[in-house]
């Protein structure tokens, strides 16, 4: 009798899988018995991940690194889940029918946090429980935590990180794998990200906001933006987006506050835009020193009549104005009429080269572009138009940045935030130094420009004549625009925003302001009225500041010496004391202590420390000292 195919088949393939087997128990058994066996995974704890920090330009923290632990559990360890519910619920503030659940329910992960990133006193509470055996299974895992102690000052610029120490906002976020430790390559206890030094002066920014928190009570807008640049490089001195919020409880604002408007943020800017406009028509040879315009029946040339176009009018009937005169005034019939003697292209690609259109290529994300249309979209209203600040986008950094051709004999500088990246050894990673960009006028037309900006401030007539400080030689242009309605897609009959830029001093300008605020409810909704007052207090904060000398004003030169008395050092009580002029050798008994940090930068005496005097003194709390 003939054997059948498949019989054989089965045969073969039972055998085959015996064979398999076999060899698969063989390497097992090796494997688990061999006396030579090495640990297929590490014993060693994973390395601490460390953030870099973020410093300002006098290496002022902004954002450090704290640590903190965050409470974990590993459920097959736990017997009483709801005797250990009951014991943390009551040191971590929360439910213990909630943690008793949580340890309880099997159908999660075995490990799990509790509450992560809990304060210096709740994790010694639970430490002391673990030493003693109360709470079998649950465990202190070190993490990292993000601290700003310059709080709500540039928060919509600096950003945030989340609960894992990634960066999710603002600088924060763009230069996350900058400031982030990078992957572990030996075996450390401890690895380290880059710090990145900014631009910002944060003791310019603490005395700016402090104007701006002025007059956001006085004036009581829908936001505020204030920009500062040292005019000669471009660096941004000062970063003011209104309204903020603390980024140490970032959870806790909304989405408004968070908004970074400076860059985020496009809006018709209205008659400041005329200082581009004019230096545009002056530089192509579209209008002259000697011009002189008909202003009184406003600007209607034939194609606004052919196609029924409201006329471009003036707040007043000025008659006849000079050029100097049509700038005092801001009249929007004399640069309208100018821009009738340049090309629809010309005037585009001028205002492009400016810098208006195209991003400004700040290192961060969420940058607006503006709003330039290409002359194939333009209207018959469009030139003119334009050249008052209307039917064109522009962000706040945009006209900072466009201003830099005014202080530098007509050359475009690229505004900049970040000066350096540096390494945790202290070595360069990356610098950002003064970047040109090009030539948008001749250094003739920059000066003229400002002279003429000048005339606005020191004539009685001029609209920013509020921002006048006596002594000091400002150029500015303020400026009033409509809001559009987002319902209608029509300007709003109240809604308003005003602005000013100014240069000062308008011989050889060293800084720039520009100031927008959105909707004011006060005295008025002019930009000359607003925002002019509140460059003229920055200017006369920041001049001295700077060592801008005031007309009049006696110029005392110092050697720079100053000689103190050692303050006695203080034992630490309850709260933290002043330790304002302490040398690192009165400070050494504090770093023999255990149950506080001290964190000690640069070398001379304490000029800066944090938490303020008057703190309450917690264990392992982080003191941060500033020494010059």
């Amino acid at each position: 009798m003939t054997r059948r195919p498949s019989s054989v088949r089965m045969k073969i393939l039972m055998v085959t899988s015996i064979a398999v087997a076999l060899v698969i128990f063989i390497r097992f058994a090796f494997i688990m018995l061999s006396p030579n066996k090495k640990a297929s995974v590490s014993n060693r704890a994973p390395a601490v991940a460390e953030r870099g920090s973020i410093v300002d330009r006098n290496g002022r923290l902004i954002a450090l690194q704290t640590r903190l632990y965050s409470v974990a559990a590993w459920k097959p360890e736990i017997e009483d889940s709801v005797k250990i519910g009951n014991l943390l619920g009551a040191i971590l503030d929360m439910e213990p029918g909630s943690i008793s659940q949580m340890l309880a329910d099997n159908r999660t992960s075995r490990f799990v946090f509790i509450k992560r990133q809990v304060t210096p006193t709740q994790s010694d509470k639970i430490r002391e429980l673990i030493e003693e055996g109360q709470i079998p299974g649950i465990s202190l895992q070190e993490e990292f935590g993000r601290h700003y102690p310059m709080k709500e000052l540039a928060a919509p610029l600096i950003g945030y990180v989340g609960t894992d120490n990634i960066g999710l906002a603002g600088l924060e976020y763009s230069f996350n794998r900058i400031l982030a430790p990078g992957s572990v390559t030996a075996a450390v206890d401890r690895i380290y990200g880059n710090s990145l030094h900014l631009t910002l002066d944060m003791n310019v920014q603490f005395l700016v906001e402090n104007i701006a928190q002025e007059a956001w009570e006085d004036f009581s807008p829908d936001s505020m933006m204030i920009l500062i640049l040292d005019a000669k490089t471009a660096e941004i001195l000062a970063w003011v987006s209104r309204p903020s919020y603390d980024p140490n409880t970032f959870a806790q604002s909304n989405q408004n506050q968070r908004i970074n408007r400076p860059l985020a943020i496009a809006y018709e800017p209205g008659s400041v835009f005329k200082v581009f406009s004019w230096s545009v028509l002056l530089d192509i040879g579209a209008a002259g020193s000697d011009d002189t315009f008909h202003t009184a029946s406003g600007y209607e040339p034939e194609a606004f009549t052919k196609y029924g176009i409201p006329p471009i009018t003036d707040i007043h009937n000025y008659g006849i104005l000079s050029l100097s005169e049509a700038i005092i005034l801001s009249s929007n019939v004399a640069v309208a009429s100018a821009s009738e003697n340049i090309s629809d292209t010309d005037f585009y690609r001028s205002l492009k080269n400016f810098g208006f259109g195209n991003s400004t290529g700040l290192p961060l994300s969420g940058e607006s572009q503006g709003l330039l249309n290409p002359v194939s979209n333009w209207s018959a209203r469009s030139k003119p138009t334009i050249a008052i600040g209307q039917e064109v986008g522009v962000s706040a950094i945009q006209v900072a940045a466009a201003a830099t051709t005014l202080a530098n004999g007509g050359i475009l500088l690229n505004p900049r935030i970040v000066s350096k990246v540096v390494a945790a050894d202290g070595s360069l990673v990356k610098e950002y130094p003064r970047n040109p960009v090009r030539e948008v006028i001749s250094p003739k037309t920059a000066k003229l420009m400002l002279n003429l900006m000048e005339q606005t401030v020191i004539s009685p007539l001029g609209t920013s004549r509020k921002a006048a400080v006596p002594g000091l030689r400002i150029s500015a242009k303020s400026g009033t625009a409509q809001i559009t309605d987002p319902k209608t897609g029509q300007y709003s009959s109240d809604r308003f925003l005003s602005s000013v830029l100014g240069l000062f001093p308008t011989d050889d300008p060293q800084l720039i302001v520009y100031i927008v605020l959105e909707n004011s409810r006060s005295v008025s909704i002019f930009g000359a009225q607003t925002a002019a007052p509140m460059l003229k207090e920055i200017a006369q904060t920041l001049a001295p500041f700077y060592g801008i000398p005031l007309a009049g004003n006696t110029v005392l030169e110092h050697s720079g010496q100053v000689r103190i008395d050692n303050p006695k050092p203080l034992p630490l009580g309850k709260e933290l004391h002043d330790l304002t002029g302490y040398s690192k050798r009165m400070l050494l008994p504090y770093l023999e202590r255990d149950d506080i940090n001290l964190i000690i930068s640069g070398n001379g005496w304490v000029v800066f420390q944090f938490p303020p005097p008057g703190t309450s003194i917690e264990n392992g709390m982080n003191i941060y000292l500033e020494l010059k």
